[in-house]
């Protein structure tokens, strides 16, 4: 379950910091009510990054497959092999 906090809450870096490092899920702050800013440890954000950055590759992957840009995976390797006389 998601965190929220408000922003005056951010004057206890220490303890913020600490609730960045126990919860492996951003942390939501907010200003007068309403939504503000996101903050997390930097390994949920590397984390976060590495799985776009695999989403991005896989919707790529997928557009190839609808698109015929693939090859069958013995023609390819034979392909390979042929080229460089393996």
């Amino acid at each position: 379950m998601p965190q929220i906090i408000p922003i005056r809450d951010l004057k206890n870096t220490s303890e913020i910091s600490q609730m960045c490092h126990v919860s492996n899920e951003p942390i939501f702050i907010t200003k007068n009510g309403y939504g503000d800013m996101v903050i997390m440890s930097m390994k949920v954000y590397e984390e976060k990054m590495f799985m776009l950055d695999v989403y991005s590759k896989l919707i790529a992957a997928e557009e190839q497959i609808v698109e015929g840009k693939t090859f069958d995976a013995e023609v390819a390797l034979k392909s390979i092999r042929d080229k460089y006389n393996v």
